[in-house]
């Protein structure tokens, strides 16, 4: 039996937004980087995903999908030990979103946070669309088609997850063992701010991106919020009311915590002098990261490269279960 086959399979992905930064880095990434070691991991570009919301203007897909491949690869997602796909390149997808719909309550998807809370709620017609009512039934799709054991999410997408054990339980109780029935597994990230002590947000400004060079990185960080209350550097601070410190106890190492704190609450270092600090473990951290993306972009075929071999992986999963489907619901199948 080969490594991959005694390993639980996991699925995750996003969708392709464009550059990824420190808050996708500690929401996912870092943890997708310990993940591939331990599981059998796929990891998904979900671009039929990113129209359900944002069907207007598709042209920015294919430069996103680059950048997020691209920063995936940087940090150190390995195609050897992972299988990095897109979803619209596994036709199977739609076939059996197609399949579950049929098991689906209306009710199932109209409970949807998402749908109540944009369009119930907000009254948000443009999202008034079968697309993005049927997320939940494409999602499922997604983390069935490949049975996975685990998807790693937070709190808010457990409902997701919830509605995809639904569906296989559904389709397993009237004709068998169909689907494995997935579970979630909790998230242990740190959730960062912005530099500007908001949700960090393209849309907002305020994000550090892992592709920026280390003087953006330093512009970004040398701006960022701190204590209020420390107006002069002779004025103590208080490390829990600073964004900078967040950023430490994620970057900085362990040892360093103590004093920095010490420096801060004493008001021995000025705020700038902290930010240096900060940056140099930002330095240090994404470091090899740099190094990755310099050779990536040395060979600007790698990706698609990457792309095709896990698209090609992914799809042969993908038909394997898709046969199993069709058998079990007596579809009709040429030559058959």
């Amino acid at each position: 039996m080969s490594e991959s086959a005694t390993k639980k399979i996991l699925l995750s992905g996003s969708r392709p937004t464009g550059r990824q930064h420190l808050g996708n880095y500690v929401g996912a990434l870092a943890q997708w980087l310990e993940l591939q070691d331990e599981c059998d991991c796929l990891f998904m570009i979900a671009d039929w995903h990113a129209l359900t919301n944002n069907y207007n203007d598709t042209s920015v897909l294919p430069e996103n999908i680059r950048n997020q491949v691209i920063d995936w690869l940087a940090v150190g997602l390995d195609p050897a030990k992972a299988t990095i796909f897109v979803q619209s390149a596994i036709k199977e997808h739609a076939e059996l979103a197609l399949l579950l719909g049929m098991f689906t309550p209306l009710g199932l998807v109209e409970r949807s946070t998402s749908w109540k809370d944009a369009v119930v709620e907000q009254q948000n017609d443009e999202l008034r669309t079968y697309g993005f009512l049927g997320y939940p039934v494409l999602q499922a799709a997604d983390i069935l088609i490949y049975q996975a054991h685990i998807v790693p999410v937070g709190k808010d997408q457990v409902e997701h997850i919830e509605k995809a054990q639904d569906l296989a339980q559904k389709v397993n109780v009237r004709y068998g063992e169909v689907f494995r029935v997935p579970q979630w597994r909790l998230g242990k990230s740190a959730v960062l701010l912005g530099n500007d002590g908001r949700k960090m947000s393209k849309s907002y400004g305020n994000c550090i991106y892992l592709s920026e060079t280390p003087e953006e990185v330093w512009e970004k960080v040398r701006v960022m919020m701190t204590d209020p209350a420390r107006v002069r550097k002779t004025d103590p601070g208080d490390p829990e009311k600073c964004l900078v410190w967040t950023y430490h106890k994620v970057f900085t190492p362990e040892e360093r915590h103590a004093e920095i704190v010490e420096n801060c609450t004493g008001a021995k270092w000025g705020c700038i002098q902290c930010k240096r600090v900060l940056d140099d473990a930002l330095k240090a951290h994404f470091g090899p990261a740099r190094e990755r993306r310099a050779a990536l972009e040395a060979n600007p075929d790698q990706w698609k490269d990457v792309l095709t071999e896990g698209n090609k992986k992914a799809r042969e999963r993908a038909q394997a279960t898709m046969e199993v489907v069709r058998e079990k619901l007596h579809l009709f199948e040429d030559g058959k």
